[in-house]
């Protein structure tokens, strides 16, 4: 992808993420919208024109420029450093889950009992963890990608583990949108191994619809979890039978 297209990829990520049309940007330039479109389709863009959409969308060029770059860094782990301070603090951790649904800074403070300077200063923090970058306005990007990957043993799994499994299955799942299920089989190798990939393209889904929903208010969008695991394993009843 050239860097032209990079930019403009990221102008249109943006368009989602704020809930923004061609309509909307055809509106603000005072072009018809068959124009706008003709313009993202084809990436040929004036300085000038980049400019003033940047504008539209509260960006600078140079903005523009850092959030392309940066979408093309995003992190698909943390540190052990990174993940024990985030969970050593529960505002952290709040602010950072947050963050990595996309909500503004004005969204935490109007659900969550979060002053103003408190929000920021968590801000700051995961600015400094490198897990964000804090722009002017407040604005929040992210450098974590949405389907990052846990540590093995790492401080977010054993969090998740010792304080998160156990509020998390303490449900009958019973609505239309929960599900539990259980199964148990045997296998070889070679189908374990299409199971794990039928996982992983799972997981890609989740987050790549997540993606998608962010150009609904907030209003409209509800915090889903989903548990994936799979190991080996036996019932402690039927292992204490074996000969």
């Amino acid at each position: 992808m050239t860097e032209a297209d990079q930019l403009v990829s990221t102008l249109k990520k943006q368009l989602k993420t704020q809930g923004m049309t061609y309509r909307d940007v055809a509106r603000a330039l005072k072009l018809s919208e068959p124009s706008v479109k003709r313009l993202f389709a084809s990436g040929r863009f004036t300085v000038e024109r980049l400019v003033q959409i940047c504008n539209f969308l509260g960006f600078t060029l140079a903005e523009l420029s850092k959030e392309a770059l940066a979408g093309q860094t995003h992190l698909s782990t943390l540190t052990e450093k990174q993940e024990r301070e985030v969970v050593s603090d529960p505002k952290l951790l709040l602010i950072a889950v947050c963050a990595l649904n996309h909500w503004t800074m004005d969204e935490i403070m109007e659900l969550y009992d979060v002053s103003a300077p408190e929000c920021i200063k968590y801000l700051l923090h995961l600015d400094k963890l490198r897990i964000i970058d804090l722009l002017p306005g407040n604005r929040i990007r992210l450098n974590v990608a949405r389907d990052f990957d846990w540590l093995p043993s790492g401080p977010i799994r054993q969090y998740f583990k010792n304080k998160g499994i156990s509020d998390f299955l303490k449900s009958d799942f019973a609505h239309e949108d929960e599900t539990m299920t259980f199964v148990h089989g045997m296998y070889t190798d070679q189908a374990l191994a299409q199971i794990l990939d039928e996982l992983r393209r799972l997981r890609k889904k989740f987050a790549e619809l997540h993606e998608e929903s962010l150009s609904a208010p907030l209003s409209k969008r509800r915090g889903i979890g989903l548990l994936l695991a799979m190991r080996g394993w036996e019932p402690a009843d039927f292992t204490a039978l074996r000969r």
